[in-house]
């Protein structure tokens, strides 16, 4: 009978040591926001295998659809034989993604390979090569997308040379602005660095596109000001520059709106997209102007398992269960009850910084003391040990891995927020 040694001993055996393991119990079964192990030991998921699962583990309709599925077919190829699932999904998140233009889509595999895929298509379409990331930034473990991160170990380091003309902008962190400026003011201090950027770094004309993350995911939470996004959306489009916005983590509901994009009264030309889009199956997409997933022609595009038609099935129950269980308002209660936790745990503790939010992602800088906010890793290592230890799976985050970030499925019932939440106000008092 296997056991949880056994599996633990084959994974050091037999499984990459580059793969890294938060929790080192071994899933037996999920549902909700609630994950079993083999021993029969319940832990509380406030990581949703890193934003996979707004929808929660195994939600039943999904399930339903996958199961359908199966019993049809498991993969033609898109490129050999096209089915219904590819065509409706493209439909739908062609008209449910914002933009008031007409939209295609492009079905892929993960995130990283959505990412390589809008640059691919923006550097056709505006027969340009320079990209533009930002400071802090994460975009996929991909040859060009690691040269398109901002953080060097461990996503970078030693797996050099990267892909050329690939450059990083500055990008505004409110909790570290200096002391002297108003946020109004570091918000225009930023606007005009971003200029100079364009002046000191890289031609604006050489460039095809930008692409940036509204909230920075393995950045921190850092969530951008509005007033800076909407700056650079004009700059690209003033200056013939594809505006892409990498919703891979903030899609699907997690901000409390489908797409970060509408919270900041954007419309962005193009959006990648994968994580909780198919419930945790491989699934990933570019959505955008038509004109631009139109510049490639036939084959230029595509992939082996793109689209898969099992994935499909799933992403088509996701966005009805997303509808139908008004998971949007589910993800700003959500938010807002941690936000509140923290808040109220901060008052006890001297090292919690800066909590910050978007509709349910959440994020809090530990630091070692308020003052001097310097970053204080090992207290965040400490903390989300101790979580997982004692039921509850936790992530950090951050360039300097001092934040500790919130991504509980959308179902997550009170009784599984309180029991998370009771976990982890105890990980705090260490």
């Amino acid at each position: 009978m296997v056991n949880t040694a056994d599996l633990q001993r084959k994974r050091d055996q037999y499984v990459a040591r580059g793969v890294s393991n938060g929790n080192l119990n071994i899933a037996n079964h999920a549902s909700g926001a609630t994950v079993t192990d083999l021993d029969q030991n319940e832990w509380i998921d406030f990581a949703g295998a890193i934003g996979t699962l707004n929808v929660g583990h195994s939600h039943p309709k999904v399930t339903e659809a996958v199961n359908a599925q199966v019993k049809k077919f498991l993969h033609p190829g898109f490129n050999v034989m096209m089915y219904e699932g590819y065509i409706q999904l493209a439909e739908k998140l062609s008209k449910i993604t914002p933009g008031d233009f007409h939209k295609k889509t492009i079905l892929l595999n993960s995130g990283a390979e959505a990412v390589e895929n809008a640059v691919k298509m923006a550097r056709k379409y505006t027969r340009r090569q320079a990209v533009v990331t930002f400071t802090r930034g994460f975009h996929g473990r991909t040859n060009l997308t690691m040269g398109m991160t901002s953080k060097v170990k461990p996503y970078k380091f030693g797996f050099g040379p990267f892909a050329p003309e690939i450059y990083q902008a500055p990008f505004p962190y409110m909790y570290h602005k200096p002391e002297r400026l108003s946020d109004d003011e570091y918000v225009e201090a930023a606007i005009e660095e971003f200029k100079d950027f364009f002046i000191a770094t890289v031609a604006p004309e050489t460039v095809s596109c930008v692409v940036m993350e509204l909230v920075q995911g393995e950045g921190g939470f850092v969530v951008a000001p509005e007033k800076f996004v909407q700056f650079v959306e004009q700059f690209c489009k003033e200056n013939g520059i594809i505006f892409v916005a990498d919703e891979i983590q903030t899609g699907f509901g997690r901000t409390g709106t489908l797409f970060a994009s509408e919270r900041f009264g954007i419309e962005p030309d193009l959006i990648t997209v994968s994580k909780s889009l198919a419930a945790g199956l491989p699934l990933s997409g570019v959505v955008g102007k038509s004109e631009i997933l139109d510049a490639a022609d036939p084959g230029e595009l595509g992939g082996t398992f793109s689209g898969n038609p099992v994935a499909c099935a799933a992403a088509l129950a996701v966005l009805d269960v997303i509808e139908e269980e008004q998971l949007l308002g589910r993800s700003e209660y959500l938010g807002r009850k941690i936000e509140e936790k923290l808040h109220a745990l901060s008052k006890q503790h001297s090292f919690m910084g800066e909590t910050r939010r978007l509709g349910s992602m959440v994020a809090v800088e530990i630091v070692k003391d308020r003052e001097s906010k310097a970053p204080d890793k090992v207290r965040t290592n400490q903390i989300t040990k101790k979580a997982n230890e004692a039921g509850l799976l936790l992530l950090s985050a951050g360039l300097k891995g001092n934040v500790i970030r919130f991504l509980p499925p959308l179902v997550t019932t009170d009784e599984e927020l309180e029991k998370g939440l009771t976990i982890l106000e105890q990980a705090f008092e260490g």
